[in-house]
C-alpha cells in the first residue's frame, strides 16, 4: 500500500510538497514555497519573522505539521514552539529519507531551507548546480538556504545567525539521479561558495535509490533548465511524478522520451501538473525569436528585454536576435553568474569571456557582494558602463526585469525605443499592480511596449508549462491506473476528460490518500 499526502499544490499553482510512504521508506516530491497561501497574510514589508524560526510557517499552515524532519536550529524551546502548533494543527512523527527537488524555481524548492541539514535531496546536475547559484547570488534569510545553510542559535527569545568566523555554512547531500562525470571545475564550483563564510562541502555523488525505494530520474522540457520528472518503484507499482514540464518548448522531445519510457513501467499512478489546462495553442520559441528579431530590426534606438529570472532558452533567443542585429546583449552580473555555473554542466553554453556578442552591465551600486565583485573583477574587459549604452543606444539590447526598471533614468532611452514583455501575464494582484508601475516606468520614459498582454500581443512568451490538448496526450500516453492532478487551480478538468479511461482522485490538502 501507498499513503500519498499533500501538504501544497492542491487547488493551487506551485508549492508542491507531497508526501510518499511506501516499504517503510518516506520521501517528499517537491518542497516548495506556496506563494498563494503565503499571500494571504503576507505582502512585501509584512513577511514572516526570521528570529522566531519555525513558528510563524508552521502555525501558519505553510509548512507540514511534522515533527522529526526540521532543523533543529530553527526551533523555539518546547514551550512556545511545537506547543503552539499543536494547537491549530494535527502534529505526527516522522522520520524523512529524502526530497525529490523536480527543479530549483523556488515554488518548489524553497522550503528545503527548513528541513534538516542531513535529508538527501535527489535531482539532475543541473538543478543541484543552480539551486547553489541561486542561493551563492541570492539575499541572505531563513527561506534561502536551499543548497546549503548556515548555522543559527538561540538567543534572547531569538533564533540568530552564528558568527561566520566561528562556524561554517553546510551543505546538505544532494543526490544525482543521472548525468555524466562531473569535472574538477565543477567539483570546485560545488565545494566553495563566493561568500566569507566556509563551506563543510559534501561531495556529489550519482544514486537511485532512496532507502527501499527504487528511482529513476528523467530529464523533461521546463523554463527552468535541469528540471526532471521521477518514477517510484514500489511493491503496489510504478508511482509516477511529473514536476513541471511542457512539450513546446526547444528541449521538448524530452518530455516525449519521459512519456514513452514510463509509459513501458505501466505505472499504478501519475501524478502530474495542470498548470496551463485553458491553452490550446502555446508560442513556441522559433516564433519568439522571428517576433523579437522583426520588433528590433525595426527599432533605431534602446532595446530592452524583459524576461523570467533564469530563463536561460529565453536569453539564448535573446543573443541569437542581439548576433542577427549586430548589437551587443548586455547581461546582469547574476545572468552571467547563473550562465558560467550552469557550463560547468551543459558545455553547450558558450564561454561568457570570449562570448563575441555578449557582455557585462557594469551597475552602479553603493556596496556589491563579494560574488558581484569576482564577477566584475573576472570579466571586467567586458564590461559596459550606463554611460556607454546612453550615448550609443542602438549598439545595444539590455537585459532586465521590472526589478531593474530603477536604472532608466542613468540610461535615458531616446524616442523610438522600445520594451519587450517576454514573460508570463499579471496571474494575481501583486503581479497586476507591478505591471501598472511597470506601465508607469515605459510612459514617463517614452518607451514603446512590444508584446503588451493587455492588448493581446501574442508571441513575445512562451510558457514553462503544457498546455491542454497535450496534456490529455501525455497522460494517455503514460496510462496510469491513478491520475492524482497537482500544482492547478482546476482540477476538475481532468475528472471532465479522463474519468472514464482512468480513476481520476481529486486529493485534499494534508488528507492522507491509500492507493495500491
Amino acid at each position: 500500500m501507498i499513503n500519498l499526502t499533500l501538504y501544497g499544490g492542491v487547488n493551487e499553482i506551485g508549492g508542491n510538497k507531497i508526501l510518499l510512504e511506501a516499504e517503510d521508506t518516506s520521501i517528499f516530491l517537491d518542497f516548495g514555497v506556496s506563494y498563494g497561501r503565503k499571500s494571504l497574510f503576507y505582502e512585501e514589508f509584512l513577511c514572516s519573522r526570521g528570529v522566531r524560526g519555525l513558528l510563524d510557517p508552521l502555525v501558519m499552515g505553510f509548512l507540514p505539521p511534522l515533527k522529526g524532519v526540521y532543523r533543529s536550529d530553527f526551533e523555539l524551546p518546547e514551550e512556545a514552539g511545537w506547543q503552539f502548533v499543536s494547537k491549530t494543527k494535527q502534529v505526527r512523527n516522522l522520520e524523512l529519507d529524502g526530497v525529490f527537488l523536480s527543479h530549483a524555481h523556488l515554488d518548489h524548492s524553497g522550503y528545503i531551507s527548513f528541513l534538516k541539514p542531513d535529508i538527501p535531496i535527489f535531482c539532475s546536475p543541473m538543478t543541484a548546480f543552480l539551486a547553489k547559484a541561486i542561493q551563492d547570488s541570492g539575499k541572505t534569510d531563513f527561506e534561502s538556504e536551499v543548497s546549503y545553510l548556515i548555522p543559527r542559535k538561540y538567543e534572547d527569545s531569538c533564533i540568530k545567525s552564528t558568527n561566520y568566523r566561528q562556524e561554517s555554512s553546510r551543505q546538505r547531500p544532494f543526490k544525482l539521479l543521472y548525468g555524466d562525470k562531473l569535472s574538477p571545475e565543477a567539483r570546485t564550483f560545488w565545494e566553495t561558495t563566493p561568500g566569507s563564510r566556509e563551506l563543510d562541502y559534501i561531495p556529489l555523488e550519482f544514486k537511485n535509490r532512496i532507502k527501499n525505494l527504487n528511482v529513476k530520474g528523467f530529464p523533461v522540457d521546463h523554463s527552468l533548465w535541469g528540471a526532471a520528472a521521477i518514477a517510484i518503484e514500489t511493491s503496489a507499482g510504478w508511482v509516477v511524478y511529473t514536476g513541471d514540464l511542457r512539450l513546446h518548448g526547444g528541449r521538448g522531445h524530452t518530455t516525449r522520451e519521459f512519456m514513452e519510457k514510463v509509459a513501458q513501467l505501466k505505472p499504478l499512478a501519475l501524478i502530474c501538473e495542470g498548470t496551463n489546462i485553458d491553452e490550446d495553442v502555446m508560442t513556441s520559441e522559433e516564433e519568439i525569436y522571428k517576433n523579437s528579431l522583426e520588433a528590433v530590426k525595426r527599432t533605431k534606438n534602446l532595446v530592452i528585454a524583459d524576461f523570467g529570472p533564469r530563463n536561460i532558452e529565453r536569453l539564448l533567443t535573446f543573443r541569437k536576435v542581439a548576433e542577427e542585429t549586430g548589437r551587443k546583449l548586455v547581461l546582469l552580473a547574476k545572468d552571467v553568474y547563473f550562465l558560467e555555473s550552469m557550463r560547468l554542466i551543459d558545455p553547450s553554453i558558450k564561454d561568457f569571456s570570449t562570448d563575441p556578442v555578449c557582455c557585462l552591465y557594469d551597475k552602479i551600486k553603493g556596496s556589491i557582494s563579494k560574488w558581484e565583485r569576482e564577477i566584475l573583477k573576472q570579466f571586467s574587459d567586458k564590461l559596459v558602463a550606463p554611460k556607454d549604452i546612453r550615448q550609443n543606444q542602438d549598439d545595444y539590447i539590455v537585459c532586465m526585469s521590472f526589478w531593474d526598471i530603477n536604472e532608466l533614468p542613468d540610461l535615458m532611452p531616446k524616442e523610438g525605443s522600445i520594451y519587450i514583455y517576454s514573460t508570463c501575464e499579471a496571474f494575481n494582484e501583486e503581479m497586476a499592480i507591478s505591471f501598472d508601475r511597470l506601465r508607469n516606468w515605459l510612459d514617463y520614459f517614452n518607451l514603446t511596449l512590444v508584446g503588451d498582454p493587455e492588448k493581446g500581443e501574442k508571441g513575445f512568451h512562451a510558457s514553462g508549462h503544457i498546455i491542454g490538448p497535450q496534456l490529455l496526450e501525455l497522460i494517455r500516453t503514460i496510462n496510469p491506473k491513478y491520475l492524482i492532478p497537482v500544482h492547478t487551480e482546476k482540477p476538475e478538468f481532468f475528472k471532465e476528460n479522463l474519468a472514464g479511461e482512468m480513476k481520476v482522485i481529486l486529493p485534499e490538502y494534508g488528507k492522507p490518500l491509500e492507493i495500491g
